[in-house]
């Protein structure tokens, strides 16, 4: 559509004879309307305007001058508006609909309930008390937590005789601090709680310091994340529904089957209790699976039908009806109470260094329990399994903590997904399907093609698990778009390709790994997702890492009997494969052997892999150059794993306890039994590695530090028998998560 004029526009909705100062009803809807398209100057004639439409259009955001006064009923359905502060300067404003706003979130309901203080119908329906809640209760509550925060912290920064200088630094510190440590209400609205908090902290330092305050209410996701904080305080009691944290007391202060497109299904995302650890009896754990089975949590599976705000809606994942709403995953509801919970106890046992070896400095921060089955308080028996930080994404102006954040990990385990800011422990979305598992989790970013060729870089989650379906989800949007069912028996582990964004490899326990397009969804979030290629296993794969040298090229496997490897060039003709080569490595007796199971698999570097066998109580790091060349002709080969040393790990034979690098920092992480982190520092190792001919050392390596398992109580009960099942750190290892087999995420962050 070419480039339209608002005159023009107005000219075909409205009567020549009407004089645009008397119109009170105008309708623009599907006109194809542009934010830009919306003149100020021609708006400010329509004085006495009271109902507009404009539904139906390419609108992302409001010009801050449309000059309104009067107007009482607002339509915005069917567009791409990204914020709704600007509808601030409709005061009068009574009814507003904006359904089908992907990227709209519960949060800005709250938003526009708090600035249209006359607002009484809200896509339909009544907002009223939860409205007056809103506006009086949270903010009464807010206001006397950010009075308190300044009175504990900050009022003794400042000097008796202080200078402007002084309080623009003490407001610069006190924002950030304020925002991060001020917590109330559910996760699921945490965005809000930031963005009221830093309004509410400006109009006290205003009032109370003489201070010019921002009357522009800004998004606090605009806020410099990459600022250092010099004040640290302890996290304040979480009051939310459901939500209760611990705080150390250590601490200083729609469906898509293969080759078919698909429309918009409606993601739920829970908004109900999100819990976050209050420690209690500890259950004990079932024995290892047998390998022909998936891994079992310690909650036999139960078939459920999805319950009120689970991912899957209320057709268990299945098409919605054309025309009915897919906006977000939760609609408001009923007035939502909060309600206060206090602390856990907890006693932390003081890190110790291992062996004397230099301290790493890690800080417990949080521990968490999100992932409860039913929401249940009582679940410490669901087992996590996968977690992944989010990759940087550039996001321009809108810098949206949820997509730009490299502290957000996602998690998986039992029946949801969860999103989590390391620094705050806020949990910030969570996903649930009644009849899932979930096992593992990866991300990938897409350029989307939005509406007019314009494009977007977005992050997608896939997780997959019990069901053998791979879920898509579009986080910003909060937006479950799509599934592909890719395997009919359970998929152990997911992961993307460096180099092909929509390439998506699942290893599954049908002895298969399936390499898929996962395609890109249009701005309707039809998408077709194609099989490129089948991978044929010996037994089950349980870990997949792509050969960093050559991603394209091979990939390779630790299977329930044995270390694999493909070849993957997608230019061969035969879709269907087997193995490449097997790997031999030591057995007790120190014979070569293929057959060994091989529950943990990582690229330390662009050579060295890392391989953990749960029965042999070491740990293997060993060269994919010197093992294999790719030079040789005969398929199903066998060669012998170049080992360069051996890394010190528990003698334990317990199963599925992974491992994982940090390549940047050249360390190792693994967890054990007791619910300990071996941390592993090779930078000293690597470069004699690199250049080495002669035989590994007899010498295993010793850890250079073991994070100890806190002391967790509730009610006077330690939880124990804490298995860590994975454990990971950022890419630039700031923050160190580990999952545990009691529905426990533990977030560290080490110490600068």
């Amino acid at each position: 559509m070419s480039k339209i004029t608002t005159e023009l526009l107005l000219e075909r909705a409205v009567p020549r004879s009407t004089r645009l100062r008397k119109i009170e009803t105008l309708n623009l809807s599907k006109l194809q309307l542009k934010t830009g398209d919306l003149d100020p100057r021609l708006f400010s004639r329509l004085r006495h305007l009271q109902k507009l439409d404009l539904s139906d259009n390419l609108l992302d955001k409001f010009p801050n001058s449309l000059t309104l006064p009067d107007l009482r009923v607002l339509n915005c359905n069917n567009n791409q508006l990204e914020d709704v502060t600007a509808l601030k300067q409709f005061p009068l404003l009574e009814e507003l609909t904006y359904e089908n706003n992907v990227y709209l979130t519960p949060n800005d309901d709250y938003k526009v309930m708090f600035l249209l203080q006359n607002l009484r119908l809200l896509n339909g329906k009544d907002i009223t008390k939860l409205a007056n809640h809103v506006r009086h209760v949270n903010s009464r509550k807010l206001t006397s937590k950010v009075t308190a925060h300044w009175e504990k912290f900050f009022r003794d920064q400042l000097p008796e005789k202080y200078t402007v200088e002084h309080v623009k630094s003490i407001k610069k510190k006190f924002l950030k601090s304020v925002q991060t440590n001020v917590v109330y209400g559910p996760s699921s609205l945490s965005e809000f709680t930031r963005w009221r908090v830093k309004m509410i902290a400006e109009e006290f330092l205003a009032s109370s310091l003489g201070l010019e305050e921002n009357t522009d209410p800004v998004p606090e996701e605009e806020m410099d994340e990459n600022e250092e904080e010099s004040t640290e305080s302890p996290r304040e009691v979480a009051e939310d529904i459901g939500q209760v944290t611990l705080t150390p007391s250590k601490r200083k202060r729609n469906h898509s089957t293969p080759g078919s497109g698909n429309k918009r299904s409606k993601s739920q995302a829970n908004t109900k209790e999100e819990v976050a650890l209050s420690p209690r009896k500890s259950s004990h754990l079932q024995d290892d699976p047998a390998p022909d089975k998936p891994r079992a949590s310690n909650q036999q599976a139960k078939e459920a039908t999805p319950d009120q705000g689970a991912e899957g809606t209320h057709r268990n994942g299945e098409q919605f009806p054309k025309g009915q709403s897919n906006r977000r995953s939760s609609q408001l509801t009923a007035e939502q109470k909060s309600q206060e919970q206090d602390n856990g106890v907890v006693s932390l046992t003081p890190v110790k260094n291992f062996k004397g070896k230099e301290d790493v400095s890690a800080e417990p921060l949080h521990f968490l329990q999100c992932h409860s089955k039913g929401n249940s308080r009582e679940d410490f028996k669901t087992q996590l399994w996968s977690c992944v930080f989010e990759p940087l994404l550039d996001c321009g102006s809108r810098k949206d903590p949820i997509v730009s954040s490299s502290r957000t990990v996602a998690t998986c385990g039992g029946e949801s997904v969860c999103l989590i800011d390391c620094e705050t422990g806020m949990v910030l979305k969570k996903y649930k399907v009644a009849t899932e598992e979930f096992f593992s989790v990866a991300w990938t970013t897409l350029t989307m093609v939005i509406s007019d060729s314009r494009k977007k870089t977005h992050n997608i989650l896939a997780a997959a698990g019990r069901r053998g379906i791979v879920k898509l989800i579009h986080v910003a949007a909060d937006f479950c778009y799509g599934e592909i069912k890719a395997h009919k028996k359970p998929i152990a582990t997911i992961c993307f390709s460096p180099s092909h964004k929509t390439h998506l490899f699942t290893a599954s326990y049908d002895k298969r790994i399936a390499l898929w397009d996962i395609g890109i969804p249009d701005c309707d979030y039809n998408f077709k997702a194609s099989q490129l290629l089948v991978l044929e296993a010996l037994s089950i794969p349980l870990r997949i890492a792509l050969v960093p040298t050559c991603p394209d090229q091979y990939l390779l496997a630790g299977c329930e009997e044995g270390c694999f490897t493909w070849n993957i060039k997608l230019d061969k003709e035969q879709k269907s494969r087997p193995f490449e080569a097997i790997f031999q490595f030591p057995d007790d007796e120190g014979d070569m052997t293929t057959s060994h199971r091989v529950d943990g698999l990582a690229f330390l570097n662009d050579d060295v892999i890392v391989s953990k066998s749960s029965k042999l109580g070491c740990i293997y790091l060993w060269s994919w150059s010197r093992s294999f060349d790719g030079k040789g002709k005969a398929c199903q080969r066998t060669v012998s794993a170049v080992i360069l040393a051996e890394l010190e790990w528990s003698t334990t034979d317990m199963s599925y306890l992974t491992l994982s690098t940090c390549p940047a920092k050249e360390y190792v992480f693994c967890g054990d039994e007791k619910g300990s982190v071996w941390m592993y520092s090779l930078s000293n190792y690597t470069t004699a590695w690199s250049t080495a001919k002669g035989k590994r050392s007899d010498k295993r390596i010793p850890p250079t530090q073991i994070l100890k398992w806190p002391e967790l109580r509730v009610n006077g009960e330690q939880l124990t028998e804490v298995l860590v099942n994975n454990v990971i750190t950022d890419p630039t290892f700031t923050y160190l998560v580990a999952l545990t087999s009691v529905n426990i995420t533990a977030i560290w962050k080490k110490k600068s």
